[in-house]
């Protein structure tokens, strides 16, 4: 059997001297508390405190980062216990899943998420062997039989891992009662909820016609009227802001923004209203409520997040079948400096608001987003995400946003993830990736070694607390 070792010096500098700065600064950011202020863990984890199920349903069934690998060499969704949209049969034996993912481990070389496996299976689980066929069984009974203890409980691993904040991600729909049972459970860890409108606010969004009509019951206005619809979002903020929330998030696929007359939002609105919009009337729809969110912005001081980028859910027979968020997201070309300006005129310069900037479209970072954040005191830069969630993804990143935005117009780490061991497993590749890239300032005299200290310290810790208002 092959052994599973983590390098303490992994993802470190082959150099020598580099090496031994990165190493210098590591050290004493490695167990600084975990902030995740965003991120899409299920907030009934830790209201009910229940065990997870067994090794499938925690480590494969949710992250679509480790089943789409294995979607695109062939393995069918239903092998792996992806839950269909019409609730039809998938394979529902824990154990099989588990060997399909052994037998197919090997695809996963190189890839970010063979390193996330891999601390998970070495530092939660104490795991000292590869995974491969062979080994299939040993890690189903040994990370099973751990998952039936009290120290593998949601709660528990929360505190064991040190995270001070993690922020769930919700519709205006939801009723928000796991959040309250935590609050109500007299169990100290924080979890707060962060406001994603899309639902009710894309009409090219599956169900929009209903949800509208939802939205409107929820938030106890009348829709059918432009101002109705506003102070239903306004109503239902203010709900989330009540459970802990301090952002909200939009996963446009642009990052087009509009800042209509009244008359013309009003008349726009209304041809939502009644269906059927074009693409570009659903784009300018989309852009306005951006200006609209942003107004609400500086008023009850939500930071704002927007993650354009993306051609989600790109595949239409998966869509179908297995519903949104199942790995088939594919980055697109994106635009920020004419798109952003309908929003920045009127607001660029307002310092009650705050919008974080994310992208799949890693050109985009010296051309327009870090010049913008370099200017702007409305902007800050989010971390690399999704695809570039990743060593790579981050070094890329801080080289062509750090010249012209710096590092205090960014934002820190966050791991928007759905697979919760994950999250002390990504937030140390980010700690270890940031060290590397401060490191190597040092060894060229670009920055003394002190300053690099407190610059590691603001990018695992402080910007992202105050960045996110938190």
């Amino acid at each position: 059997m092959a052994k599973l070792a983590l390098h303490p010096d992994r993802l470190f500098p082959s150099d020598e001297r580099t090496r031994a700065i990165a190493r210098a600064l590591y050290q004493p950011i490695r167990d600084l508390p975990i902030v995740s202020p965003h991120g899409h863990t299920d907030p009934a984890w830790f209201a009910t405190n229940q065990p997870f199920a067994n090794p499938a349903d925690l480590l494969i069934v949710p992250d679509h980062y480790v089943f789409r690998m294995l979607y695109s060499q062939g393995v069918p969704l239903d092998a792996l216990g992806v839950p269909t949209v019409d609730g039809s049969p998938t394979e529902h034996d824990p154990r099989r899943i588990w060997r399909l993912l052994a037998d197919h481990y090997h695809l996963l070389r190189g890839t970010p998420s063979r390193a996330w496996l891999d601390w998970v299976f070495a530092e939660v689980f104490k795991l000292d062997v590869l995974l491969e066929p062979a080994t299939a069984d040993l890690y189903y009974d040994t990370i099973d039989a751990a998952l039936k203890t009290p120290d593998f409980r949601p709660r528990a691993l929360f505190e064991r891992y040190n995270v001070e904040v993690i922020a769930t991600t919700e519709s205006p729909l939801d009723p928000l009662e796991h959040h309250r049972a935590i609050r109500e459970s007299g169990w100290k860890g924080r979890v707060v909820t962060a406001y994603r409108p899309d639902p009710v606010l894309d009409p090219e969004h599956g169900g929009f016609a209903d949800n509208l009509h939802r939205f409107g019951e929820v938030a106890g206005e009348d829709v059918s009227t432009w101002t109705g619809y506003l102070r239903a979002h306004e109503n239902r903020r203010a709900f989330f802001r009540d459970a802990g929330a301090t952002s909200t998030d939009h996963g446009h696929p642009a990052a087009f923004t509009a800042d209509l007359p009244r008359a013309d939002a009003e008349a726009l609105y209304a041809r939502v209203l009644q269906g059927g919009v074009t693409p570009a009337e659903a784009e300018l729809f989309r852009g306005q409520m951006l200006t609209e969110m942003a107004r609400m912005s500086t008023e009850d001081g939500m930071v704002m997040q927007l993650h354009p980028g993306a051609f989600r859910n790109h595949n239409a027979a998966v869509l179908a079948r297995f519903g949104r968020d199942k790995g088939a997201d594919i980055p697109v070309q994106t635009e920020y400096v004419r798109a952003l300006k309908p929003l920045l005129d009127r607001f660029g310069n307002d310092r009650r608001l705050s919008l974080i900037l994310f992208t799949l479209d890693e050109d985009s970072y010296s051309r327009e987003l870090a010049p913008l954040a370099g200017h702007y005191p409305v902007l800050r830069l989010g971390p690399p995400w999704w695809f570039h969630d990743s060593p790579e993804g981050m070094r890329r990143f801080r080289e062509r946003a750090t010249e012209t935005g710096g590092f205090y117009n960014t934002v820190g780490f966050n791991d928007d993830t759905r697979a919760f061991l994950s999250i002390p497993a990504r937030h140390d590749v980010a700690r270890r990736m940031d060290c590397v890239f401060l490191a190597r300032l040092v060894a060229e005299h670009r920055l003394p070694e002190d300053e690099a200290h407190e610059v590691a310290r603001a990018l695992t810790y402080d910007l992202v607390k105050a960045a996110y208002r938190l």
